[in-house]
C-alpha cells in the first residue's frame, strides 16, 4: 500500500534521520517528493510512504509520537483552463512531464496519471491558473 504525507518537523527534530528509521524499524520505503529541511528550521517533507497497512500506520504513529506533524496528502493539482495562458512555464518545472505543451497547437496537456502533486508548478505560473484542490 501506498500513502502520500506532507511531515512538518520541529526545529529539534531536522536532524532526526527519518527515512532510515522508517526503513530499518518499520520496513517502510519513503520516496521523497519534495523536501524544505535546514538546521534550526521548521522542516517539511512531502514523501510517498509505501509498505505493509499496519507498517505504514505503525510509522506513521511513531512519528507522531516524535512530535513530527503527519497530513496525508489527497489533493490533486486543478488548473483553471479560463486562466491560463499556456506559457508553458510549468513544464519546465514539472519532474514527471505530466505538464506538457501540445507541439502542434502550443496548449497547455496536463496528464493527471503522471501527476505526484509535488506543487512545483504552482508557483511558477504567473497567472495562478494552477492550485491544489483539497
Amino acid at each position: 500500500m501506498k500513502k502520500r504525507v506532507t511531515l512538518t518537523f520541529p526545529k529539534r527534530a531536522v536532524q532526526m534521520p527519518v527515512t532510515y528509521r522508517l526503513a530499518k524499524e518499520f520496513n517502510v520505503a519513503a520516496n521523497i517528493i519534495r523536501a524544505q529541511v535546514a538546521p534550526n528550521q521548521i522542516g517539511k517533507l512531502v514523501v510517498e510512504l509505501s509498505g505493509d497497512i499496519d507498517q505504514l500506520d505503525a510509522a506513521i504513529e511513531w512519528m507522531r509520537s516524535q512530535n513530527i506533524n503527519v497530513s496525508l496528502s489527497l489533493g490533486e493539482i486543478a488548473i483553471d483552463e479560463d486562466v491560463c495562458v499556456d506559457c508553458g512555464l510549468c513544464t519546465g518545472v514539472c519532474p514527471t512531464e505530466a505538464l506538457t505543451l501540445n507541439p502542434e497547437t502550443y496548449k497547455l496537456t496536463f496528464t493527471r496519471s503522471r501527476c505526484i502533486v509535488c506543487e512545483q508548478c504552482i508557483p511558477t505560473c504567473p497567472v495562478q491558473a494552477i492550485s491544489t484542490n483539497l
